[in-house]
């Protein structure tokens, strides 16, 4: 009894919390408004918001990292973190004390500056994207008018944060890992920045908040579902997911850019990755699932915000589910993918979404034309592997060697005396 009495303590400390940071963020967010002139004021306030934007992002993270142990531990009939707190909620926040106190070594031939300041540059883009995220309608940083481009331009600063840790290590595998993150990263943005075009065209506007309120009635996932496949296998490629994880994979370049980071330092790409994560989530949530917002009016700004994170959170718990089912691809198969399906996949939807707006078509007409282009490469892909299955046979066929059975001998029988 004494200890689930203490458990339950640690879980509404720990809800308390949570709570009270997503307080303190709507009220700095409502205070500070649109200012016209930067004063000591308004300074303050904005780092005030910065300091409680970060501690979310970090909570968060921790929530992520305990969810993805616990999901992954139920799909492999496992029972996940259990001992740290109640429910292992405390295990996260164990594993990160223990990176900090980490000793943090670098090796002796790798650049010292720009080993250091590698996790940096890959950190602060995936911070910075969230100034312009909304959490609800009122709930945001800055509300951007080219906040869609804004995300966009972010975004890729991350992959010169990798190609520069992999540089700056010193090491054949660190440089290998940069090399394909650089590639990976560079293939996939495309197929995100034509999705999220895709989006603009439909709302008639770049703004993150237009977007939602554009969704009040249909959401844009049953008006797009192609649109929003591969907006989703774009981003588990772009924050290098399973089964995407290329760049680092152990087994071939045994960490890829990471190998050679230790402590801290390691513990800032661990972090960039889950908030990358996140960050996929809730945009994806904004851009096709409503965000805060549902046709049956408007809600509470508590409601609001609780709505779009469980959206959010719907869409990280589909992340952790591939990364439970599917085998990691090689790296012929991971550029195949890009290159040969989700491009030419993505500009077809932006050509279907301009063809429907020029002529004015009814709206039912483009998950029509999406379900239709998403049939073509089932089809092929069906066509291509029978045709590889046939050839394979044929070809094992012509190298089979035709085993005749001989009768067996039959013994001389022993004549009786």
């Amino acid at each position: 009894m004494r200890r689930r009495a203490g458990q339950a303590v640690v879980l509404g400390i720990v809800v308390a919390g949570l709570l009270g940071i997503l307080g303190a963020l709507v009220v700095t967010a409502q205070a500070l408004g649109t200012p016209e002139v930067v004063t000591l004021e308004v300074f303050l306030l904005l780092a005030a918001l910065l300091v409680v934007l970060f501690t979310l992002l970090t909570v968060v993270v921790l929530t992520l990292v305990w969810l993805e142990r616990k999901q992954l531990g139920r799909m492999q009939s496992r029972v996940g973190p259990t001992r740290v707190g109640p429910f292992g909620l405390l295990q996260p926040v164990a594993d990160a004390l223990k990176l900090v106190f980490k000793e943090d070594v670098a090796p002796g031939t790798s650049s010292k500056l720009l080993f250091f300041a590698a996790p940096i540059l890959v950190f602060v883009p995936g911070f910075v994207v969230w100034l312009t995220i909304p959490f609800a309608r009122d709930v945001v940083v800055r509300d951007l008018d080219m906040g869609l481009f804004f995300f966009i331009a972010m975004s890729v600063v991350g992959i010169v944060g990798l190609l520069l840790a992999g540089w700056s290590s010193g090491s054949k595998y660190a440089v290998l890992g940069g090399i394909r993150a650089a590639a990976q990263l560079i293939s996939y943005e495309i197929p995100i920045i034509m999705i999220v075009l895709t989006v603009a065209m439909m709302a008639d506007s770049m703004s993150f908040v237009a977007v939602v309120e554009a969704q009040r009635t249909v959401p844009y996932i049953a008006v797009q579902p192609l649109g929003f496949i591969v907006f989703f296998l774009a981003g588990l490629a772009e924050v290098g997911r399973t089964p995407f994880d290329i760049y680092p994979a152990e087994s071939e370049v045994v960490g890829g850019p990471f190998v050679e980071y230790s402590g801290a330092h390691w513990a800032i790409f661990f972090l960039a990755e889950y908030v990358n994560t996140f960050a996929i989530g809730a945009v994806g949530a904004l851009l096709f699932l409503g965000g805060w917002s549902w046709p049956f009016g408007d809600l509470p700004t508590a409601a609001a915000v609780a709505l779009f994170l469980g959206k959010s959170y719907l869409i990280v718990t589909a992340i952790f589910w591939v990364r439970a089912t599917y085998p990691r691809l090689r790296i012929d198969q991971l550029m195949s993918l890009g290159w040969k399906l989700l491009i030419p996949l993505s500009f077809a939807v932006v050509v279907t979404t301009a063809v429907q707006l020029f002529y004015d078509w009814p709206l039912w007409t483009l998950p029509v034309m999406s379900l239709a282009l998403l049939a073509v490469p089932v089809v092929m892909q069906l066509r291509m592997g029978r045709r590889r299955a046939l050839a394979d046979a044929r070809r094992f066929a012509e190298r089979a060697v035709v085993v005749e059975a001989q009768p067996r001998p039959q013994r001389a029988q022993e004549s009786g005396a």
